[in-house]
C-alpha cells in the first residue's frame, strides 16, 4: 500500500484546521473545536514523518519527539524547538481537564499553521 494516504489525511486535517481558524471565535465551543483540529492535525503530521521516514529507509522513530528530530535532520521542518513547543501544547491539551488552561492554547494556534503547511509541502516532495 502506498504511503500517500497518510499525506492525504494530513492535508485534509490541515485544511480543516486552517478553515476552523478562520471562524470568529464567538464562544469557547468554537475555540475548543479549533484545539481539537490542531490536536488531530498534529498527530497526522508526526505520523506522516514516521511513515515517510521508514519508507525512505531512515531509522524508525517511535515517538513524536524522535520523529520531529528526524524531520529536522531531513530538512522537512526548519525550526525544531518550535515543533517541540507544538508537541508540548498537544500534550498539555491531551492531559488537561481544565478548560481555562486548554483555552489558553487557542491564542497560539494561528502560529502553528505556517510550520504545518511547510511540513506538508516538504513531505509531498519527499
Amino acid at each position: 500500500m502506498s504511503e500517500s494516504w497518510i499525506i492525504d489525511d494530513f492535508a485534509a486535517a490541515f485544511d480543516q484546521f486552517e478553515a476552523a481558524m478562520q471562524v470568529v471565535p464567538t464562544s469557547d465551543l468554537i475555540k475548543a473545536g479549533c484545539i481539537q483540529y490542531f490536536e488531530f492535525t498534529f498527530e497526522l503530521a508526526w505520523k506522516s514523518v514516521k511513515i515517510l521516514g521508514e519508507k525512505s529507509g531512515l531509522e524508525p522513530c517511535g515517538s513524536p519527539k524522535s520523529c520531529l528530530k528526524m524531520a529536522f535532520a531531513q530538512g522537512w521542518i526548519d525550526d525544531e524547538p518550535f515543533w517541540l513547543d507544538m508537541l508540548e501544547a498537544r500534550n498539555r491539551m491531551s492531559h488537561t481537564y481544565h478548560a481555562k488552561d486548554a483555552l489558553q492554547v487557542y491564542d497560539r494556534l494561528s502560529h502553528f499553521l505556517r510550520p504545518m503547511r511547510t511540513l506538508l509541502a516538504a513531505l509531498r516532495t519527499a
